[in-house]
């Protein structure tokens, strides 16, 4: 064995880049070329955990000062550390996102410490649905939603271009048809 052999494959513990065929356990199928998402999505991400913490983070300094009371300012405190924590890792979770089409299904996969890959075969698609709320719209991204016969299986993939997420949907929605059409 030759010493680069090992090179051939990542670290089990990173993910390899978008775009990358790896075949490294059930998260991997072996032959998948993964399409990643755009990185806006980090922005947009940070952006809201951003707003959703200002609130908590004022309010509890304000309310901390204004009562003279020590303890209140555990409040900002906590805030700031989630904030901290989200700009760690919302990025890793951001590059984990994938996905790839192959011949009867879509594959997506998610998550860094909690990994899911979710298969959804053509045929069980009933509708493919595009969103962009205003802050998505504001960083140029879409979400594509699909929506199969079991609400249990739907799957979506966050922080698409919107040409890619119109390309998606289209293409999605005509090998659905075509699959039901097949049966």
């Amino acid at each position: 064995m030759t010493d680069h052999a090992f090179d051939l494959a990542p670290a089990p513990d990173q993910d390899p880049a978008p775009g990358q065929t790896s075949a490294t356990g059930p998260f991997d199928p072996p032959g998948v070329h993964w399409q990643g998402v755009s990185t806006r999505l980090i922005t947009a991400r940070l952006l809201t955990v951003g707003i959703f913490l200002l609130v908590p983070f004022v309010l509890g300094a304000v309310f901390a000062l204004v009562f003279s009371l020590v303890w209140l300012w555990t409040v900002p405190a906590v805030a700031l550390a989630i904030g901290v924590w989200c700009v760690v890792v919302v990025p890793r979770q951001v590059r984990a996102i994938g996905y790839a089409e192959r011949d009867d299904d879509l594959l997506i996969r998610k998550g860094v410490m909690f990994r899911s890959l979710v298969v959804v075969p053509y045929g069980r698609m009933q509708y493919v649905d595009v969103q962009a709320g205003p802050i998505a719209r504001r960083f140029r991204i879409a979400q594509v939603q699909l929506h199969t016969a079991s609400p249990a299986t739907d799957a979506s993939i966050d922080g698409l271009e919107p040409a890619e997420a119109e390309r998606l949907r289209d293409r999605l929605a005509s090998r659905g048809e075509a699959r039901l059409a097949g049966l």
